[in-house]
């Protein structure tokens, strides 16, 4: 595969990992009436159906911190880790030249992410990739903000959320195992001055593993904001 060579300059970086913008795939996203469901977060319309994880209207605050960190972090591209449907990343984007990485491990949900992207209008600065959170550590490219929102739920306590599919909730032992795995992924990918804005579920992940983790790995806990679904955890 050939790498692109254009110019870019500021919030247009070129992206040479990634081919090309989001294109959804027709065929993961066919799916009954009955199944496809649509719902507005914060402005955007984003769609979904059960295989995925619903999109929660809390998480839009997660959004709107990051859309006011990128107002003063260096130039650069945002990459989304656990994306799901594509709409923390996009609402954090939209309005913006920034362009954004949307990554998830499921096929579905990355082609929800393309498909997302284009019902509001936003695919030519989206890329939608489907990869693991270790994997996109060894690419090249640098980000000026990382977005996370990687399961939580401690994996004795999936049990309690019947409709929402285990491999999206289920965060390991004590709920931080996907989230310790994307702050490592941060620290190797972000640029000079950039940010890490991570969903969590407790205080306690923050100030334990987490923490931990991100001072194995030359972060720093910048703040912990209680929400009403969860917390949110800025490291730089």
């Amino acid at each position: 595969m050939q790498t692109p060579a254009p110019t870019a300059t500021a919030d247009q970086t070129v992206l040479p990992s990634v081919p090309s913008p989001a294109g959804g795939s027709h065929d993961l996203l066919d799916v009954g009436d009955d199944d496809r469901r649509t719902a507005f977060v914060g402005r955007l319309e984003i769609a979904w159906d059960p295989r995925i994880l619903e999109p929660r209207p809390w998480t839009a605050e997660q959004s709107r911190w990051a859309a006011r960190l990128l107002t003063t972090l260096p130039p650069g591209p945002v990459l989304e880790l656990c994306s799901g449907a594509g709409h923390i990343g996009l609402l954090a984007v939209a309005g913006t030249r920034r362009q954004l990485v949307c990554v998830d491990r499921e096929p579905v949900a990355t082609a929800y992410a393309a498909d997302n992207a284009a019902r509001n209008g936003i695919d030519q600065q989206v890329h939608a990739r489907t990869a693991t959170i270790e994997q996109v550590a060894e690419e090249p490219t640098r980000y000026a903000l990382v977005i996370a929102d990687p399961p939580w739920v401690p994996t004795a306590g999936v049990d309690r959320f019947p409709e929402d599919p285990p491999g999206a909730i289920d965060g390991g032992p004590d709920g931080t195992d996907l989230a310790v795995a994307c702050v490592r992924t941060a620290a190797r990918v972000l640029l000079p001055g950039g940010a890490l804005v991570l969903q969590l579920g407790t205080g306690e992940q923050a100030t334990g593993a987490v923490a931990d983790a991100a001072a194995a790995h030359g972060l720093t806990v910048d703040e912990v904001r209680p929400c009403l679904g969860g917390v949110l955890v800025l490291l730089r």
